[in-house]
């Protein structure tokens, strides 16, 4: 049985209240046929982020000797998890909003063939206590990169995301300050497959989010027009490459949490 590795990368800045427990959170075994690690990107933290990372368990930690903006730092992940050999990259926050527990669901679409890049949706799960204005910015922001992708998106500022090794190649971002839609843009506009898995949305019990929507104005907006004039070529993709088993039956299983060791596995 080939394994699938997994690498789990939190982008984190001055997360020290909170990355321990979500890398703890992280499944490491949920299948006999994936081996998970965990890399902290530290963005020029000046508190004690990555000394709790590494008590919580990190496999791997790259720091930045000073804050370059968290679409510098998912950048690098995506970068590390490939040069780490990771077959999958899993991206989420170190605030804990997002279920770490939900991995497993998040990977399902390319462990069954069916995509190659997947978004945790809170739009599709639940958003209960999401601030209003943080809530009308996500709908006009989602509905902005909809538009453009010709694909309703419902979560387009997710944290939660996972990418295929072919993404996770191909994957670029043209500016520091956020990722969040020229990423998608990319990707889909390359032809990846994108689907959105439904999450539970956590409210932020620590820290705040540096993340404006006057920020998104001046920073973002520029940044989605660059990407969406700006010719991309399609990639050919492998359809097949992380395919763990397609029967409904151990889909089921999948999610429910029950993995027998007589999968179907190419």
């Amino acid at each position: 049985m080939n394994r699938q590795k997994v690498i789990v990368f939190l982008p984190a800045y001055n997360e020290e209240e909170s990355i321990g427990e979500v890398i703890k959170g992280i499944p490491r075994d949920f299948h006999n046929a994936v081996e998970v690690r965990v890399l902290v990107i530290d963005d020029g933290s000046t508190d004690d982020t990555v000394q709790v990372a590494k008590e919580a368990g990190a496999d791997y930690i790259v720091s930045f000797e000073k804050n370059q903006g968290l679409g510098a730092a998912v950048r690098a992940g995506i970068k590390e998890c490939y040069k780490h050999g990771a077959d999958i990259g899993v991206m989420i926050d170190a605030d804990g909003e997002y279920p770490a527990k939900q991995i497993p669901e998040l990977l399902q679409p390319i462990f069954s063939g069916e995509a190659d890049y997947t978004m945790g949706s809170r739009f599709l799960g639940t958003i209960k206590g999401m601030k209003i204005h943080r809530r009308l910015g996500n709908y006009c922001f989602t509905f902005i990169q909809s538009l453009l992708l010709k694909k309703w998106i419902y979560d387009g500022q997710s944290g939660m995301r996972a990418f295929s090794r072919q993404a996770l190649e191909h994957a670029e971002i043209i500016h520091d300050y956020n990722y969040a839609q020229v990423i998608t843009l990319n990707l889909v506009r390359k032809g990846f497959r994108v689907q959105e898995v439904p999450i539970q949305y956590q409210v932020r019990r620590t820290g705040e989010s540096f993340i404006t929507f006057r920020g998104y104005l001046s920073t973002v907006l520029p940044a989605i027009l660059k990407e969406i004039s700006r010719p991309v070529q399609k990639v050919e993709l492998d359809y097949s490459a992380h395919i763990i088993s397609q029967s409904s039956k151990a889909r089921n299983q999948f999610i429910q949490g029950i993995y027998p060791s007589n999968l179907h596995t190419k």
